[in-house]
């Protein structure tokens, strides 16, 4: 990518360049199109150029069926390009940009300031060496394929989107838009991303580290026999109690021993992470739906004090408990757009 400056958007709006392919995910393109498209500068200039672009340029069709005007790909960079985003395809066979246009893409990475991927397109990226050495992630259900097949990449499963210097990778398709106001964010500064995503009708913009989709969710494709569904629901029921191996044990009516390893087995999670994961899922629960006190949820949900699931929050989401709050809480008033 290239080390030169942004342009001042004082000067002229940003060129971002969507780069598809046959049968690209509709929505990882238009997107963050949309995004870019809103974001404007306080006197009311658009602050992004946007292009869509492709191997031969002309008439695209996206897996959705809908056909896209695309220009080529190699005329793009007659004039300075900003950011240049990948988009994805088919989630059964990643990667889907052909060779040549992947090779297009390589011989011009030192074009853009910034570049980037909307869910499967963190193949195309590791296919050119883009993220080598870097964190980065992509749609969960192939976050272990990316990894097997790009040992080097440092893959996030977690993460809604990544960015690593100058290099941005977002998860399944709607994650694209939470990339894109970081972009804006990054760009323009947090009120006109904030003033975006309300006009967006977006709730409130997630952070990078929010987690693709619950732990609960997580245990019940990974346990699909269900051998610990009592278990689960008694935990949840006890969740202020003791719950360390023992007692989960005496309520599966097992030995510690062997309770211990056919959980790992069945679940893919110590008995411990898991106890932290579901206390966790319980006080994201309590925050977005009530107003209870932080210290107060610690304690219902098994914390037993703030700081420490503070420290789980952080570890976890990579925001605060409080922070957690003012973003997903029910109660969060939101205020009428203005850009004045």
């Amino acid at each position: 990518m290239s080390s030169k400056s942004a342009v001042s958007p004082a000067q002229t709006p940003r060129k971002v360049v969507l780069v598809i392919f046959s049968g690209a995910k509709l929505l990882d393109i238009t997107g963050p199109i949309q995004v870019f498209t809103e974001a404007h500068l306080k006197n009311g200039a658009p602050a992004y150029k946007i292009e869509i672009a492709s191997e031969a340029g002309g008439l695209v069709t996206t897996d959705s069926g809908v056909v896209l005007q695309s220009v080529r790909l190699e005329d793009v960079f007659a004039e300075a390009v900003d950011t240049l985003l990948i988009a994805g395809g088919d989630l059964a066979a990643p990667p889907s940009a052909s060779e040549a246009l992947r090779a297009c893409i390589a011989q011009n990475l030192n074009r853009p300031r910034r570049i980037g991927s909307v869910c499967l397109g963190a193949f195309t990226l590791a296919q050119i060496g883009v993220l080598d050495g870097r964190e980065a992630t992509t749609h969960w259900a192939v976050c272990e394929r990316l990894q097997r097949e790009h040992p080097s990449v440092l893959v996030k499963p977690d993460a809604i989107f990544v960015a690593s210097d100058d290099v941005w990778t977002s998860a399944g398709v709607s994650a694209g838009i939470d990339m894109a106001l970081a972009m804006v964010e990054e760009d323009l500064g947090h009120e006109v991303a904030l003033k975006l995503a309300r006009l967006l009708v977006l709730y409130l913009k997630r952070p990078g580290g929010q987690s693709q989709f619950s732990f609960e969710l997580r245990r019940q494709i990974r346990d699909a026999r269900g051998r610990f569904d009592d278990l689960h629901i008694w935990i949840n029921d006890n969740l202020a109690k003791d719950l360390s191996v023992p007692v989960l044990a005496a309520a599966a009516h097992m030995s510690p021993r062997n309770f211990a390893r056919v959980y790992q087995r069945e679940t893919g999670k110590s008995p411990a992470r898991a106890i932290e994961q579901i206390r966790l899922e319980a006080a994201r629960r309590l925050l977005e739906e009530g107003q209870d006190p932080i210290k107060q949820i610690a304690h219902n949900t098994g914390f037993g004090d703030d700081e420490r699931m503070r420290r789980a929050f952080i570890k976890t989401l990579g925001v605060s408990p409080q922070d957690y709050r003012s973003r997903f809480g029910r109660l969060t008033r939101v205020e009428p757009v203005s850009f004045s």
